[in-house]
């Protein structure tokens, strides 16, 4: 008898973009940090983790926009559906967890970015936090792309050079 987990199913609002995933677990996280709230138009976004190899793209991979010279953002180039979020580097990636198909079969275990948290909108439920500059892996990242001295956000690229230029077609990735 196995104990896998069955795959789950999710997709974009309009029908366009389907995947299947096969997580390990059903662990979600909350990030709160100023990029996903700007990505997502909310004050938070809500993800699994997982690696790349165990999401497959029914028909066809979501565009991308590369929010930064180290991750890109998958989302349906049709009805503009936040699909996805991977570093560009990493073996792992997330998926937006209201995009599933059923949602309610995640848990969330944490909150990310609380450095970023709106007050306003935070109700405490118990789950720990951590800050994004708290985390080595990403800081290794975030300063070998802008330099030793950057702090990771919006407001490193926007003082790189304004926002990062969208190519002209969405760009597909068939990883």
């Amino acid at each position: 008898m196995s104990d896998a987990l069955p795959p789950l199913q999710g997709g974009c609002l309009c029908g366009q973009i389907r995947y299947e995933a096969t997580p390990t677990h059903r662990d979600g996280y909350y990030c709160h940090c100023r990029m996903c709230q700007l990505a997502f138009g909310n004050t938070r976004a809500a993800f699994l983790n997982l690696r790349k190899d165990q999401v497959r793209w029914l028909n066809g991979p979501p565009a991308y926009y590369a929010s930064s010279k180290i991750a890109r953002r998958g989302f349906c180039g049709h009805c503009g559906t936040p699909l996805s979020f991977e570093f560009l580097d990493g073996e792992n990636m997330d998926l937006s967890a209201g995009s599933l198909d059923d949602p309610g079969q995640l848990r969330p275990n944490e909150h990310f970015g609380v450095e970023s948290r709106i007050a306003a909108w935070h109700v405490d439920d118990g789950l720990p936090g951590s800050r994004l500059d708290a985390n080595a892996n990403i800081m290794q990242r975030w300063r070998a792309a802008y330099g030793e001295g950057a702090e990771p956000g919006l407001q490193t690229l926007r003082r790189a050079g304004g926002t990062i230029a969208v190519p002209s077609a969405a760009t597909k990735d068939s990883a």
